[in-house]
């Protein structure tokens, strides 16, 4: 109970899912557990209807797939339960974002890897004033 009212990076907290029983109405729900919802009434300031996404575990954007994203950014009108978006022969699948996490790619040389830069090739003169 205390981690829903106090972690919002881990799912929802109580006042927000006190706002979804409210107002907020489920869409639908991706291959990762994310769910979808949409406001019952007009209340943004554009006139639109609300657009949000409760994240399955810890919040990172980069698991929303292509398809609700542009349903949550408004540019698809219909959800992806209703019209599926054709995927691309070129579109890949999900890799989720890793950075700032010990799985992070390092260049050779980072101070965060083995901090040792490779050895100089020789092909460098530093510059001198005259």
């Amino acid at each position: 109970m205390l981690s829903k009212i106090f972690s919002w990076w881990n799912g929802a907290t109580i006042g927000t899912l006190f706002t979804i029983a409210k107002r907020g109405a489920l869409v639908g729900t991706d291959a990762f557990g994310n769910r979808y919802y949409q406001s019952r009434d007009n209340v943004s300031y554009d006139g639109r209807k609300r657009r949000w996404v409760i994240y399955n575990g810890y919040a990172e954007a980069s698991k929303v797939p292509p398809e609700w994203h542009g349903w949550l950014h408004y540019t698809l009108d219909e959800p992806p339960t209703e019209v599926q978006l054709p995927r691309k022969a070129w579109e890949t699948d999900y890799t989720p974002n890793l950075t700032g996490t010990p799985m992070a790619w390092r260049p050779q040389g980072s101070l965060a890897a083995e901090a040792r830069r490779p050895a100089a090739t020789g092909d460098y003169q530093a510059w001198t004033p005259e």
